[in-house]
């Protein structure tokens, strides 16, 4: 697979999925979740199943928006979340309404919370600090284990990773919340690794392989490894996407990033790291040619 040669290609894909999601964002804003915007938490014990359209009848008088799901090794613990803030005289509305429709008593109102919009500004200030740490030691790390234009690159791939998966999130209007923060770690960690074995594999050839130029030593580099990354993605994709089906709604809201991510940072270390590297390194030797010259 000629893959380097056919860069534009790999670019513009990636482009094209994140101007939809930007275009998308502007127009109609992210939805971001309770963690980020603040508003009620509220929990009640039905004491028997119940579909999320009779709870949705009940909530979207408040809050169109509101997030129900059902917890609790039985999963009848229901757990609304709201954007809007809903004064003691709303909260005891929707008590109201479960009461006489679920036959529940005041003990089964488990508990009502309120975040400030402050709180969410904090967890999302810190999901970037985290991001940008990581982000950072990662750069690091590679510049001292091979040199610094793989870690730009290898930096511009999960950057890449980064908008892909919030693109995903604002295409499809899935909430912004803290399980999404920790699945974007996760992802940027998993991403990383993919990358490194690409490069790792380009620096050993790099010793055998001195009369080709860089993009034919990315190239062959890239087609010995391919294998390897996408059987290793596809194992984790499939454990990953037993979770989503399988698991609870909070199992679902730290699955879906990660099914997203790990789909993202494969192609990215395929077909966006190691083109950007050739990218530098063919700019860099240009430029020190014209300081040759000159």
């Amino acid at each position: 697979m000629d893959i380097i040669h056919q860069k534009k290609i790999w670019f513009s894909i990636s482009a094209a999925i994140i101007m939809v999601g930007l275009v998308i964002a502007l127009l109609s804003g992210v939805n971001a979740g309770i963690d980020f915007t603040g508003g009620t938490l509220m929990e009640f014990e039905l004491h028997q199943s119940a579909s999320t359209d009779e709870i949705r009848s009940i909530t979207n008088t408040f809050d169109t928006s509101a997030s129900i799901n059902f917890i609790g090794s039985d999963q009848t613990t229901l757990q609304i979340r709201t954007i809007k803030d809903l004064d003691h005289s709303e909260r005891m509305e929707v008590f109201r309404e479960l009461e006489t429709r679920y036959q529940i008593t005041e003990d089964d109102f488990l508990r009502a919370e309120q975040f400030g919009p402050a709180i969410g500004r904090e967890i999302r200030d810190r999901a970037f600090l985290s991001m940008l740490i990581a982000a950072v030691g990662m750069l690091i790390y590679i510049t001292f284990r091979f040199e610094f234009s793989f870690g730009i690159a290898a930096i511009i791939a999960l950057f890449h990773d980064i908008l892909v998966v919030l693109a995903v999130y604002v295409i499809f209007r899935i909430p912004l919340n803290s399980p999404f923060v920790a699945a974007m770690l996760t992802v940027l960690g998993y991403s990383i690794n993919d990358t490194i074995v690409v490069f790792d594999r380009i620096r050993e050839n790099r010793k055998t392989m001195k009369k080709f130029d860089f993009e034919q030593l990315a190239t062959n580099s890239i087609n010995q490894t391919i294998k390897r990354s996408v059987y290793t993605s596809l194992t984790t994709l499939v454990m990953i996407l037993a979770l989503y089906i399988m698991g609870v709604p909070q199992i679902r809201e730290f699955a879906l990033p990660l099914i997203a991510g790990i789909v993202s940072g494969t192609y990215s270390s395929i077909f966006i790291a190691s083109p950007v590297w050739v990218m530098i390194k063919e700019r860099t030797k240009d430029r020190n040619k014209m300081f040759a010259k000159a």
